[in-house]
C-alpha cells in the first residue's frame, strides 16, 4: 500500500489524448456539438441511445449541448468527444464525472457510442486512453464506472474493460420520474498495470484480422496476462 502521507493531485482538466484508432478531444460547442448530436443519432435516435441518461429527452441539438454545458459549470464534469482517426468524424463522448481530489477517485460516465463505433477498437482504445491518463497522468487512485442496474450492455462493458462489480445501490436515486438502481463497478490503481497491459496488448495490430476484426477477446487476454503474472 503507498504512503497517502502527502498524497495530493488535481481535478481532471480538459485534455487531448490521441490513440491509433480515435483521438478525445475537449468539447467545445461550436466545434463539436451539431456533429456530436448527429453521431447520437439526432432527434430520431439519440433519446433511444440515452436511455438510461438521466436527463429528459431531448428535441434539438441545443438541449444536449446545454446539459454538457451546465454539467461542466455545476459539478465541474470534463466532456471528452471521441473523433475517429481514419474518418476524422466524431463518433461518441465520455465524461471524467464526480471529481474527489482528496482522495484520488474520479468516475467516468456520461459514455455515449455512437452507431458507427460498434464492432470497432475505437471504443476500447477511448476508454484505454481515459483510464491510463487518471491513473498515470493525474495520479487517480480509483476509476469508477456507474450504471442504471437495468442497462446491462453497461454492465457488460464495464466488466470487458476490467472494472470490478462491487454491488448495487438500491433506490439510489430518482430518475425520469421512476427509481434507479444503480450498479457500481471500480478499477483501482494496483489493478492498473494488469488492465493496461491487456488493453494494449488487444490493440495491437497483430490482434484484428484483414477485416478489423478481434482474433482474442480482451477478457482472454487479461486472463492470459494475469496467469502469466501469477506463475
Amino acid at each position: 500500500m503507498r504512503d497517502l502521507k502527502n498524497y495530493k493531485v488535481a481535478a481532471p482538466a480538459p485534455v487531448t489524448l490521441k490513440g491509433r484508432f480515435v483521438t478525445l478531444e475537449p468539447y467545445e460547442r461550436e466545434k463539436h456539438l451539431q456533429a456530436l448530436w448527429d453521431a447520437l443519432g439526432g432527434k430520431a435516435g439519440i433519446n433511444d441511445l440515452l436511455k438510461y441518461f438521466p436527463n429528459d429527452e431531448y428535441a434539438e441539438a441545443g438541449e444536449l449541448g446545454a446539459w454538457i454545458e451546465n454539467a461542466r459549470a455545476v459539478s465541474n464534469w470534463v466532456t471528452l468527444v471521441f473523433r475517429e482517426n481514419a474518418t476524422g468524424k466524431v463518433v461518441g463522448m465520455a465524461s471524467y464525472m464526480r471529481p474527489d481530489p482528496k482522495n484520488g477517485v474520479v468516475e467516468v460516465g456520461s459514455v455515449a457510442h455512437g452507431l458507427s463505433m460498434k464492432r470497432s477498437p475505437i471504443a476500447t482504445e477511448a476508454h484505454y486512453l481515459m483510464a491510463k491518463h487518471a491513473f498515470e497522468d493525474l495520479d487517480y487512485r480509483r476509476y469508477e464506472w456507474k450504471c442504471h442496474n437495468e442497462n446491462e450492455a453497461s454492465k457488460t462493458t464495464a466488466r470487458r474493460y476490467g472494472f470490478t462489480f462491487e454491488g448495487v445501490f438500491r433506490q439510489h436515486v430518482i430518475s425520469k420520474g421512476a427509481n434507479r438502481d444503480t450498479a457500481w463497478f471500480s478499477m483501482i490503481d494496483t489493478e492498473w498495470p494488469l488492465i493496461k497491459a491487456a488493453f494494449e496488448a488487444w490493440l495491437l495490430p497483430e490482434n484484428f484480422d484483414a477485416e478489423g476484426r478481434q482474433k482474442r477477446r480482451l477478457e482472454d487476454v487479461r486472463a492470459g496476462i494475469a496467469k502469466d503474472m501469477a506463475a
